[in-house]
């Protein structure tokens, strides 16, 4: 098959880390160019729990995507939400943060709520890809988190071409809202449908016009 050898690869770093007593997770957020990553895992060992950061402003078809993926696979999914609830998510106005503090929505909903996994665990398996913004461009296959766990990114140096071929081969179904026109998606409230010839990079979709390009997952939980 024609990516044998990447997954003979990731095969090995997860055997590896099993044989020196090391604990795993994988995290997700169910967009169709994720899955490759868990359909790996699966194949591997579908006993890695992934789990999914909801925060309560997903697409209804990420939740529906990611139901069929679970079955599919065989996985196990845990979802993990905010500690504080969505009604209390607003700024001194009264207005949701989203709206008027998208990056403190982001800590509430996706970086607090990981780091208490990241101190249970000594591996987080992540999918992201150095080809997706400048930021992901620079980082190492394995990096320490400010809390116990390191990162283990298996599918760094893939490309877009890489994991849509994989998608094909193996095929594995898409996201729902891939077939209307969405590059990235992640909550509602801050993903739009960008132009092709609007685009940068496939992240572009995301906080558009805001000078934003992640969510804290990958700046705050990475040293």
């Amino acid at each position: 098959m024609a990516f044998d050898a990447e997954i003979d690869s990731i095969r090995k770093k997860i055997e590896g880390y099993k044989n020196e007593g090391k604990t795993l997770f994988a995290g997700s957020s169910f967009q169709t160019h994720s899955i490759p990553m868990l359909h790996i895992l699966s194949q591997i060992d579908n006993t890695i729990p992934i789990y999914f950061l909801n925060t309560g402003y997903l697409f209804p078809q990420t939740i529906e995507y990611k139901d069929e993926i679970a079955r599919l696979f065989g996985i196990k999914v845990i979802d993990q939400k905010s500690s504080t609830p969505r009604n209390m998510q607003k700024d001194s106005n009264g207005r949701l943060l989203f709206t008027s503090d998208p990056d403190f929505c982001c800590h509430l909903n996706k970086v607090a709520p990981m780091e208490p996994i990241l101190q249970t665990y000594d591996i987080w398996i992540n999918g992201v890809r150095a080809d997706q913004n400048a930021n992901r461009a620079k980082m190492k296959e394995e990096q320490k988190t400010p809390q116990r766990a390191m990162r283990y990114h298996p599918m760094l140096q893939w490309t877009k071409q890489m994991i849509w071929n994989y998608i094909k081969e193996y095929k594995i179904p898409h996201h729902p809202l891939d077939a209307e026109g969405y590059t990235s998606i992640g909550c509602e409230p801050c993903t739009r449908k960008i132009d092709a010839s609007q685009m940068g990079d496939e992240r572009m979709a995301r906080w558009f016009g805001l000078n934003k390009t992640e969510c804290g997952l990958h700046t705050e939980l990475i040293k």
